[in-house]
């Protein structure tokens, strides 16, 4: 994803390296261009469809999955062959990363952490992702995982929402950021950057002592303290 590679380089790096663990063969092509999540969200179809086209016909025809790490293009990803039937073969080879992951075997190490976790919009109802990322993580020898009320409650982040209706989004926020702070974790994990972005602002602002991660990065963490 396009904010992914450029605020959180580590998340694509760690999501090539698990998948490489796990026995896959990464191939990573070039010229694929944004997915068109986010003019899909401003209604400009017509740019959003050029952008699918394009993002489809970088990829061979002959992989098991297009795997993504940031929840809002896969969901955007996942609903191309809906608006252009063309592309159903490719939307029905993506998967999130975490959806990948949960099959596998991963040499998992000790983290002694105690971790929550928010639902991204674009996992947990775009995608119906929502048991795989805590089941991974609860794999995680010493990690523990306390269940964040409202979970599945939008950050305000969505898209680009927080910038068209920025009173709306705080308010959000606000709920979210309270109830981060009732599990008493200090880690908060979340599969979307536009989310890890939202909320990392949200408690810095507050005062709240949280550090914000994707869940792959808490997965190569415990990848390497089984290996050291």
């Amino acid at each position: 994803g396009c904010v992914q590679r450029q605020l959180y380089p580590q998340v694509n790096r760690d999501t090539a390296r698990l998948l490489a663990i796990a026995g896959y063969e990464v191939v990573i092509p070039t010229g694929q261009g944004c997915c068109g999540a986010l003019e899909l969200h401003a209604g400009l179809v017509d740019a959003y469809s050029a952008r699918a086209r394009t993002l489809a016909a970088s990829f061979p025809s002959d992989l098991d999955f297009v795997v993504t790490n940031a929840a809002g293009c896969g969901s955007a990803m996942k609903e191309y062959g809906h608006r252009l039937p063309e592309l159903a073969p490719f939307a029905a080879r993506v998967r999130d990363v975490i959806e990948v992951l949960a099959g596998a075997e991963l040499p998992l190490g000790r983290l002694d952490l105690t971790v929550t976790y928010h639902d991204a919009c674009h996992l947990a109802h775009g995608q119906r992702v929502r048991q795989e990322p805590r089941e991974l993580l609860r794999r995680i020898p010493g990690l523990k995982l306390v269940e964040l009320g409202d979970s599945d409650l939008c950050c305000g982040s969505a898209g680009v929402y927080n910038l068209l209706e920025p009173g709306i989004a705080d308010e959000l926020l606000e709920l979210k950021i309270a109830r981060i702070a009732e599990t008493g974790a200090r880690v908060v994990a979340a599969a979307n950057p536009g989310c890890l972005l939202q909320i990392a602002g949200g408690c810095r602002q507050r005062g709240l002592d949280v550090t914000l991660v994707h869940p792959v990065e808490l997965l190569a963490r415990a990848v390497d303290a089984h290996t050291s």
